[in-house]
């Protein structure tokens, strides 16, 4: 199974090269194309869960060169969740934009691939400096996707994000530089060893580089001073769009899970849990502000857009606390908030697009068509970002609640998580009355040209609905998954092993 790690890179990368040179003038023929090879994508991925579900770490060496020199790739129960969650996600956008959205602007499909390309490549590359060229990727593949169907608001809000990610892109560049400086090396597993190894003359610039890059990923992730460019980025970005950028995020949080937990984790001495003190604090403070922003909120989108920043916050507060038991219940939140995130981009779309000129304003309007239909996905989707029972929004954040109680900020966890809750739930409570039930009280009925029951974007939207009840119906053996990979994760000798060999071992003191 080894040689097939590389198929969720190499897949969407030749199908996006052939959407762009064959295909690139007959819509049909790319809706064909991508939505083919997205759903085999789906087919690979899942093959590879179930692979790295009954095995240990695997690795695939790019042109055969050994590590730690040559690029490697990396499958564990972590990396394979990811990108089938990405796979998933990437059917549900591509079904949603088939309908009419993909022919608003020029490539949708193949700029779809490529972003699918470099999200799978962050989330199995085994090196840092690859972990960057599939950020550039990323940022050249959603900034072609952010300003798809133009606009002067989707300008402005495209070049806010495109400057911060490629401010963040130098950081990288200076935090790799520094690390490299020192240990002479970029690959994850070996690094692990150069750091539990350093000289102690070389710690404080080790130390410089690796905050360094833990600024960058928080710039990724959205986290608190540098979560600014978010909101204007996902509600300007066009609905599909918005969606696919729910796993964006994420792959900021599995970098500072992937590096600080195998590189600065219990073997890296004096620098054990480096992240740590950081994470925590900001991440709570992500989540009270993302909440405010939903109470703020007067659009639909930036009222949605800062409750993706709220849930970063409490992904990030799980992570933060660095323990099996927390990374578990962080994972399972993170699975939890990608569906709800993107389903409600999805619904807010078919809901924007019915209500004329009244747009996405969380202003009381006239019934618009399918409003009833449309209010309980609203209704549904909502539960599930605020976190009420019986969806796994609400197991998510018990488990996280679960997690946190041997901590010393058990209070300030508690009552972060459980106030934001209640006020995640008041303004979601108050668009939705907004939106559907004080329409009713107004005479007339919006009607809008064209209105019609889109089939594929009604299927779109309820099919991550129903990764939400998946999620609930399957919680036992999901989070017996995610037990598993927790303790992969804190077990770096058998990733270590999977790279460098056995021989590693030693030097490693395992």
């Amino acid at each position: 199974m080894g040689d097939w790690i590389v198929v969720p890179i190499v897949l969407p990368a030749v199908m996006a090269a052939l959407i762009v040179l064959a295909v690139r003038h007959d819509i049909l023929l790319q809706r064909v194309f991508s939505i083919t090879a997205t759903v085999a994508l789906v087919a690979v991925t899942l093959s590879l869960l179930i692979f790295a579900n009954g095995n240990g770490p695997e690795m695939y060496a790019l042109s055969d060169w050994p590590a730690p020199f040559g690029i490697v790739l990396v499958l564990d129960r972590l990396s394979a969740m990811m990108i089938f969650l990405t796979s998933l996600l990437g059917l549900g956008v591509v079904l949603f934009a088939s309908s009419e959205w993909d022919q608003r602007g020029k490539h949708f499909h193949a700029l779809f691939q490529f972003q699918l390309m470099g999200v799978n490549g962050a989330f199995l590359t085994g090196d840092l400096f690859n972990l960057f060229v599939f950020f550039e990727v990323l940022l050249i593949a959603s900034y072609g996707l952010m300003l798809h169907g133009a606009g002067a608001d989707r300008l402005k809000a495209g070049m806010q994000y495109v400057v911060v990610n490629l401010t963040g892109s130098a950081l990288f560049l200076v935090g790799v530089g520094m690390i490299y400086s020192v240990t002479g090396t970029l690959n994850m597993a070996d690094l692990a060893i150069q750091v539990a190894n350093i000289a102690p003359g070389d710690a404080a610039l080790l130390r410089a580089g690796a905050l360094v890059l833990l600024l960058v990923f928080c710039v990724k992730a959205a986290m608190v001073p540098i979560h600014f460019w978010l909101p204007g980025t996902y509600a300007n970005a066009p609905a599909p769009v918005a969606a696919l950028f729910a796993i964006m995020t994420k792959v900021g949080a599995y970098s500072v899970l992937r590096v600080y937990s195998l590189a600065f984790g219990d073997t890296a001495g004096d620098m054990a849990w480096l992240a740590q003190p950081y994470i925590l604090p900001a991440a709570l403070i992500t989540l009270a502000v993302g909440m405010i922003g939903v109470l703020a909120a007067k659009r639909l989108n930036n009222l949605i857009a800062f409750a993706v920043i709220g849930s970063m916050g409490t992904l990030l507060t799980a992570i933060g606390l660095f323990t099996p038991e927390s990374i578990s219940a962080g994972l399972y939140y993170l699975l939890h908030s990608t569906f709800s995130a993107a389903a409600l981009f999805l619904i807010a779309d078919l809901v924007v697009s019915r209500r004329g000129q009244f747009g996405d304003s969380l202003n009381t309007a006239p019934v618009f068509h399918q409003s009833g239909f449309l209010a309980v996905l609203f209704f549904i989707g909502a539960i599930g970002m605020a976190g009420m029972p019986p969806l796994s929004g609400f197991i998510g954040k018990l488990q996280i609640l679960d997690a946190s109680r041997d901590s010393d900020a058990m209070v300030w966890i508690w009552s972060v998580i459980l106030v934001t809750s209640l006020m995640c739930i008041i303004g979601f409570g108050r668009a939705g009355s907004v939106l559907f039930w004080k329409s009713s009280s107004l005479e007339g009925e919006i009607v809008v040209e064209g209105a019609k029951w889109p089939v594929l974007p009604i299927i779109a939207a309820c099919g991550m609905l129903g990764g939400l009840v998946a999620l609930t119906v399957f919680a036992g053996p999901i989070s017996h998954y995610l037990n598993g990979t927790a303790d992969q994760i804190f077990d770096t000798s058998q990733y270590i092993r999977a790279v460098l060999g056995d021989g590693a071992l030693a030097q490693f003191g395992q």
